[in-house]
């Protein structure tokens, strides 16, 4: 066995057919390993920038780079691939709602100015322990929010899919088919498929322009620095705007960070092993902290841990990082293709629009399982509260003729999204009414975490 393996063990004996070292495969099985997991996380991952706006190739380039980083922080140990977060979607879409070039630098400043938020969560689980901080972000805080997040989009998603509801269903279905019926890789990429079936129907439908694919180079450079948040400051940078980002987007890290320890947990369980004490959460938050800024100044979307991968892993039972490292590594050879990027871009709306209906479906649907599975108690009146205000401001804000509260500070006019209103107000809440300290869903410490392998079936996706 390698000496590489990571301790300590979650107490479940470990599967006679696990590979925790996959050299001895050889080079060729492992190349393989590592494209499957690049097909899992592939189809979300794509998906992000093509509903943003941003840069397909760019996010390939961060997503690789930032799964590498965080391998690099997390001491090699996690078999962890770092993707396009739908988190933030709703984050883009206040400031560029249409994905507009010189509005998108403002966004992923908010963006990268959010991952500074996981590098003090990581400092603070240093010192403290994970325990007592996230007693502050209870799931009857963190659920509502992520609930709003999905029905917050949930628009868009029917705005696009009614441009052809024909071809948006038949994405819908090849979806529910592939993750209800499908069997081996087909249950764990139905996103992907549901892509390129509906893609498929959509190029034979004639639905599809083709000539910004045949003009796009093979080979290019994956960043270009007009998309970056460093063109930003000069004489044009506007300050009220910058601010308003940051406001607007930087509570989402709160989702996300719940959504990063559920699957450092999801992992751990999978591989038997506890990777929460061991590299630890506080370097495995710092990993993904780091890989959303880095890729957010360079204008690609958030990173998050992915669930696809996880599915993965439990599937092939190879649970060797280094397949991973081998999967970041093919994302990066892509990135460096216009070609492939003009393609993903090239995607009609009515097929963004019914894969949109289950991605935004499945956030709200994560924020429901939050809660049912932390057994948070509806008869008390603070968590009927907590939840009702959240809700009603999140989603009356942002279907409101304004669509966001706006602020003059000075002769700064600053616009907080219903989202970041819902946020702020649930979390403080929570920490003035009376019950903080009941709050139910604090993770526990690492030495209490359970020993019995989490089924594949309980592992949600991961990218929200």
């Amino acid at each position: 066995m390698s000496k590489d393996r990571p301790v300590p063990t979650m107490g479940a004996k470990d599967s006679p057919d696990a590979v925790y070292d996959a050299r001895p495969l050889g080079v060729p099985k492992m190349g393989v390993f590592g494209l499957q997991h690049m097909f899992a996380m592939f189809g979300a991952t794509v998906l992000v920038p093509a509903l943003t706006g941003l840069s397909v190739s760019a996010t390939l380039l961060f997503a690789g780079l930032g799964t590498l980083l965080f391998h690099f922080l997390a001491k090699g140990k996690v078999p962890a691939f770092l993707g396009s977060s739908f988190a933030f979607i709703a984050g883009y879409a206040a400031i560029a709602p249409n994905g507009e070039a010189d509005l998108l630098p403002y966004a992923c400043l908010g963006v990268a100015c959010a991952g500074l938020l996981y590098l003090v969560l990581s400092a603070l689980f240093r010192v403290f322990g994970a325990a007592r901080v996230m007693r502050f972000f209870p799931p009857v805080v963190t659920g509502p929010i992520v609930i709003c997040i999905g029905l917050i989009l949930a628009s868009s998603a029917i705005t696009n899919a009614s441009s052809n509801w024909l071809i948006a269903v038949v994405a819908i279905a090849v979806i529910v088919v592939c993750n209800i019926w499908g069997k081996g890789m087909v249950k764990i990429v139905p996103i992907l498929l549901g892509v390129i079936v509906s893609y498929a129907v959509a190029a034979f439908a004639g639905e599809v322009d083709f000539s910004t694919v045949a003009a796009a180079p093979w080979v290019g450079l994956p960043v270009a620095w007009d998309n970056t948040v460093f063109s930003l400051f000069g004489e044009s940078f506007d300050t009220g705007l910058a601010i308003t980002a940051i406001i607007t987007i930087m509570p989402l890290a709160f989702a996300t960070m719940i959504e990063h320890i559920g699957d450092m947990s999801a992992i751990s369980s999978t591989c038997n092993r506890n990777y929460i004490a061991e590299p630890g959460l506080h370097r495995t938050l710092l990993g993904d902290g780091l890989a959303t800024i880095i890729a957010s100044l360079f204008g690609a979307p958030a990173n998050t841990t992915y669930g696809e991968n996880t599915g993965v892993l439990a599937l092939t039972k190879v649970f060797d990082p280094r397949v991973i490292r081998i999967a970041a590594l093919f994302a990066i050879v892509f990135s460096f293709s216009p070609k492939f990027a003009a393609l993903v871009a090239a995607m009609p709306a009515c097929v963004v629009g019914g894969v949109s209906l289950v991605l935004y479906g499945m956030i709200s649907a994560v924020g429901i399982r939050n809660l049912v599975e932390n057994h948070v108690d509806f008869m008390k009146s603070r968590n009927v509260l907590i939840t009702a205000l959240i809700l009603v401001l999140s989603l009356g804000i942002a279907y409101s003729a304004a669509g966001a509260i706006v602020v003059p500070v000075g002769g700064i006019t600053i616009s907080l999204s219903g989202l970041a209103v819902g946020s702020i107000v649930g979390i403080l809440m929570n920490v003035v009414l009376p019950g903080h300290e009941e709050a139910v869903g604090a993770p526990r410490e690492p030495e209490e975490m359970p020993d019995v392998p989490m089924p594949l079936e309980d592992i949600r996706p991961a990218n929200g």
